[in-house]
């Protein structure tokens, strides 16, 4: 007997829950375009920059005479650009 009472109420507080949809705004996708745009032109100006002070400090210490691991930097600053780089892709990919 108690449970058909719950079953009824259940049914009576679940009649009318709200269904927003899944597309945002287009306020908001726009703000949200432009601030992911602007992130992703830095993310792409900071690998340009990491290369380009990775490449004078391989220069310098080739000069100077001394060894050091530059390739691991390089290789580091590269891993991030392809992160960058494939970011917009693999999210899109993974929810479309």
């Amino acid at each position: 007997m108690s449970s058909s009472l719950l079953l009824k109420a259940s049914v009576f507080l679940a009649s009318d829950v709200p269904d927003p949809g899944r597309e945002a705004p287009e306020e908001l996708t726009e703000k949200v375009n432009t601030v992911l745009g602007i992130a992703a032109w830095a993310g792409t100006a900071a690998g340009v920059a990491g290369v380009l002070v990775t490449g004078a400090m391989m220069a310098i210490s080739v000069k100077r005479g001394e060894s050091s691991e530059h390739m691991s930097r390089l290789g580091m600053v590269l891993g991030g650009c392809v992160l960058v780089a494939t970011a917009g892709p693999l999210i899109s990919f993974v929810f479309n």
